[in-house]
């Protein structure tokens, strides 16, 4: 039966590092196009980055590791 608890416990482990991640996620997509529309007025990130602009591409990905970082602070 020691296995079968490891196996459990590790289970549910995966199940809630999967959910926080997702919840991450979703909170850092709705925080970067919210921070598009309405502080970068002039600049459509999404545009930019579909004509290749890698500056704001690197400064999307920015935004969302600095979310995923205040999210994961908050929830410890």
């Amino acid at each position: 039966m020691p296995e079968s608890d490891f196996f459990i416990s590790t289970l549910i482990n995966l199940s809630v590092n999967l959910v926080y991640t997702v919840a991450v996620l979703v909170i850092a997509v709705i925080a970067l196009k919210y921070i598009d529309s309405k502080l970068l007025k002039s600049i459509a990130l999404e545009e930019e980055i579909k004509n290749g602009n890698i500056a704001a591409a690197i400064f999307a990905s920015t935004i969302l590791i600095f979310i995923a970082i205040i999210v994961a602070s908050s929830m410890t």
